[in-house]
């Protein structure tokens, strides 16, 4: 018998019908979900991974972020919404990392990705306006 409490259940952040990352601001609806798969296929240049992304939130050349929901461990990409905010960059999520990378054109799975040169100008504005009414 281990634990002050052997009885007691702890919740993990998957358990009890509460399954968001601790990094995951906003829900984002499918519709939208499936617009930034489109916007991410779409885009002419983008950074891949927790670190090319960070680097290049912190250049301030990302145009769009989007953080896959199932990173683990979450710390990994817990700090991109956060830094996102202070740069003023737009954020999203996609469901997996293998839906991510597989939106990004890469054989593998990926963390996070940032577009750094949009394919169309105008969807890109377009889904930033509707991420922006979704923080509101």
């Amino acid at each position: 018998m281990s634990g002050r409490h052997p009885d007691k259940k702890i919740l993990l952040s998957n358990e009890g019908g509460h399954n968001m990352a601790i990094y995951v601001k906003f829900d984002i609806p499918q519709e939208l979900e499936e617009k930034t798969a489109e916007v991410v296929a779409n885009a002419e240049k983008i950074k891949k991974g927790a670190n090319e992304v960070t680097k290049a939130v912190e250049k301030g050349i990302a145009k769009l972020v989007v953080v896959a929901k199932d990173v683990q461990p979450e710390e990994i990409v817990a700090h991109i919404p956060v830094i996102c905010e202070e740069k003023g960059i737009a954020y999203s999520y996609c469901s997996t990392k293998e839906a991510l990378g597989k939106a990004a054109g890469l054989e593998v799975p990926t963390s996070a990705i940032a577009v750094v040169a949009e394919g169309s100008a105008e969807q890109l504005k377009d889904l930033v306006e509707k991420l922006n009414g979704l923080k509101a």
